[in-house]
């Protein structure tokens, strides 16, 4: 697990020493890398049924749900979660973080 860690931390500076010297970013086959890296931590981390709720809200909303997985890796890799987090704790996480909808009501007279 340590070691995932550090090879993620290691591309990311090879990408930022890469861009700083002019060098063209991460190749296909990096990116794959860290994409099928990710999905194995995330297997991790959470549930079956929460990785489909996940999947589900990455359908309508991509951006949101890769904030998401961002966060729930922060957290894992800074030790802060205890055990897989099952699909009811992924829903009150997905409503914590959902941005706050403005009711408009409109009056005719």
């Amino acid at each position: 697990m340590d070691d995932d860690l550090e090879q993620i931390r290691k591309r990311r500076l090879e990408q930022l020493q890469a861009q700083q010297s002019g060098v063209q970013g991460p190749s296909t086959e990096e990116i794959e890398q860290a994409q099928a890296l990710k999905s194995a931590l995330l297997r991790q981390v959470l549930t079956p049924e929460a990785r489909e709720r996940l999947n589900s809200v990455r359908l309508t909303r991509p951006d949101f749900a890769d904030s998401v997985e961002s966060q729930l890796l922060a957290l894992h890799q800074s030790g802060r979660l205890s055990g897989q987090i099952t699909d009811e704790q992924l829903k009150q996480l997905l409503k914590k973080l959902a941005p706050k909808k403005q009711n408009i009501h409109i009056t005719r007279r």
